[in-house]
């Protein structure tokens, strides 16, 4: 693997030239471009970024500036098991982690008389597993049966470019994606306000406990859960923050904001890693506060994890 393993919620690879052959990649336009089911979202100006004690600087999270953006297309959900085989089906696509043989797995999900596996230097909860991708998530003993409505996991981000292809659609860009997390509210840290608990109520499925030794899974789950499993923001969209973390089509840097354009940015012109936002299942404040809707990070657009997944979105 890379000497570069990204940040403490999702290691590089490290993998060179993964980039899917003409040969794995699917014909593009096979899903049409159908909006069935997708939320249309009016766009205009909002406030894009955060710079409180809850960001972080080195992230690029700020400054806080206005974005105008265009009306488009977001699906409510991210991308399923299920949604997800019906696209490897109709196209023998298979993903980079089952081409390479190996994905990155969270030790917690794994057997107690799992064989030994390599870790992650700096975050040693990562386990690179031989035999973990989409269909096997937690190693090779594994399987997607009573997760088919859970997120796809274990894709790179040219998996979900290729999926995206396929049906016609596209990644968002990390603007499309902020303004649809924050649901028409202006300057909170979560899709539904400033509280990451409110009343006592589990919002988003993230670490519960002490990280990463005991999940209390007092928000009810362990690992992923269904993509609809929470409420809705207030423009219908489900999971937002939490569960897994979605790519974007955006270039990652950690100045991006200030040499963007103000008008439908699209991320830097450059660099190697690509951008994901909204956290995941092992998020939790005593190490990663990145489960709030300013929250990002660079990955290595050929890693692929047990917490990143993607949705769809499509200009209107």
């Amino acid at each position: 693997m890379s000497e570069e393993h990204g940040s403490c919620c999702a290691p590089s690879s490290g993998r060179r030239g993964a980039a899917p052959s003409p040969e794995n990649g699917p014909e593009a336009g096979g899903g049409a471009g159908s909006t069935q089911g997708m939320v249309l979202l009016d766009g205009g100006q909002f406030l894009m970024g955060s710079e409180d004690d809850r960001a972080y600087p080195d992230d690029g999270e700020g400054p806080v500036r206005t974005v105008e953006l265009s009306p488009f297309w977001i699906s409510p959900t991210a991308v399923t098991n299920a949604e997800f085989a019906a696209f490897t089906d109709a196209t023998g696509y298979r993903t980079e982690a089952e081409r390479f043989g190996w994905s990155f797995v969270f030790g917690g999900l794994l057997p107690d008389d799992f064989p030994p596996t390599r870790g992650v230097v700096g975050t040693p909860w990562w386990r690179q597993v031989e035999g973990a991708n989409w269909r096997h998530p937690a190693g090779p003993q594994s399987g997607t049966d009573g997760i088919a409505d859970h997120p796809v996991i274990h894709v790179s981000w040219n998996d979900a470019q290729a999926y995206c292809a396929w049906a016609g659609l596209r990644l968002p860009t990390e603007a499309e994606w902020e303004y649809a997390a924050r649901g028409g509210l202006r300057g909170c840290a979560f899709p539904w306000g400033d509280e990451l608990e409110p009343a006592g109520e589990h919002r988003m499925n993230v670490w519960q406990g002490v990280f990463p030794q005991e999940n209390t899974r007092a928000d009810g789950w362990y690992g992923t859960c269904p993509v609809d499993a929470f409420p809705a923001n207030g423009f219908g969209l489900y999971n937002m923050t939490g569960n897994v973390w979605e790519w974007c089509s955006d270039r990652f840097a950690p100045d991006a904001a200030a040499a963007d354009t103000r008008r439908d940015p699209s991320g830097p012109a450059e660099g190697t890693r690509r951008s994901a936002r909204g956290g995941s299942y092992l998020c939790h404040e005593s190490y990663c506060r990145r489960y709030r809707v300013s929250g990002r990070q660079g990955i290595s657009p050929d890693s692929s994890l047990g917490n990143t997944g993607f949705r769809c979105a499509r200009e209107a």
